[in-house]
């Protein structure tokens, strides 16, 4: 009483029924579910449908999740999906627009003009560098540095193995090593 629940606790009481317990689970995981649609989808629309969609799906599957496993990269593989599927019926491939990390972390003293400036032409740069990889590269490169996911939960959510998520991600950032020059 009193403490807030952890993740393990909240899946377990949603698979015995309580709607509040999958509603909290919903409020932690919204955003990051948002924005692996996104990155997937290419949209705003398609990607709050997925997400939406994905939570109605996951809590219907409840009862198919196994304890002890953790329910973040289960919840975003089947968002990933519902955003796959909006992809490809759409027939769209267009550029996704990544967000990078803010540039001011709390703790950090202002940059300078100069130095804000000099900051947004190179996030610039390597925004337009990510956007020009392969759809399969760039969403490991965003799940991984955008969304902060870990290996296994980016292999999870894209629903390939742990070693593809390395082998992709060492020839995404050798191909931006290549395109961004470090001193731009």
């Amino acid at each position: 009483m009193g403490r807030p629940l952890d993740e393990t606790e909240l899946v377990a009481r949603a698979q015995r029924g309580n709607i509040a317990a999958y509603e909290e689970l919903t409020r932690m995981y919204q955003g990051i579910a948002f924005q692996i649609a996104y990155l997937i989808a290419g949209s705003v629309t398609d990607a709050e449908e997925a997400a939406q969609d994905g939570f109605v799906k996951a809590f219907r599957a409840l009862g198919r999740f196994r304890r002890g496993r953790p329910f973040r990269p289960w919840l975003l593989a089947i968002v990933a999906n519902e955003a796959r599927n909006r992809r490809r019926s759409a027939g769209r491939r267009d550029a996704l627009v990544l967000r990078a990390a803010r540039e001011i972390r709390p703790g950090d003293a202002a940059p300078s003009p100069e130095a804000a400036v000099l900051g947004l032409e190179r996030r610039g740069l390597l925004l337009d560098a990510v956007n020009r990889l392969s759809e399969e590269h760039r969403l490991v490169v965003a799940c991984r540095y955008f969304l902060g996911l870990n290996e296994d939960e980016t292999a999870a959510t894209l629903g390939i193995r742990r070693g593809t998520v390395k082998s992709r991600l060492s020839r995404a950032l050798e191909r931006l090593r290549e395109e961004v020059p470090e001193d731009a």
